[in-house]
């Protein structure tokens, strides 16, 4: 499965964020699509409209497994997907920025 590190990623890299709400809520990437985990079958509609139709899905979560099943999917239907290594645990531990819903800084649950 492709993997990238959070230190490979370019501000104008596509991020999909998979986690749950409250996680969601807590702080995330600016600029990331959410989609929760346990909704994404019914909700991929956002993500194939959403998407570069000529980048890299990038899939993060707190830690990189559920994104890693996110990614195995995409790949499945044809997406050209990665999983974040060490998810929104590493992006936070890389000083990369973690905003609210409101846009003050937030925390990884």
């Amino acid at each position: 499965m492709p993997t990238v590190g959070v230190s490979d990623l370019s501000d104008g890299d596509f991020l999909l964020d998979v986690r749950e709400d409250d996680e969601w809520e807590a702080g995330h990437a600016a600029g990331a699509l959410h989609i929760p985990m346990s909704e994404f079958v019914a909700r991929y509609g956002e993500l194939t409209e959403a998407a570069p139709q000529d980048g890299r899905v990038h899939v993060i979560c707190r830690s990189g497994g559920r994104s890693a099943q996110v990614t195995m999917y995409l790949a499945q239907q044809g997406i050209d997907a990665a999983n974040v290594a060490g998810g929104m645990e590493a992006w936070q531990a890389e000083g990369r920025p973690v905003t609210d819903p409101k846009g003050n800084p937030g925390f990884v649950v």
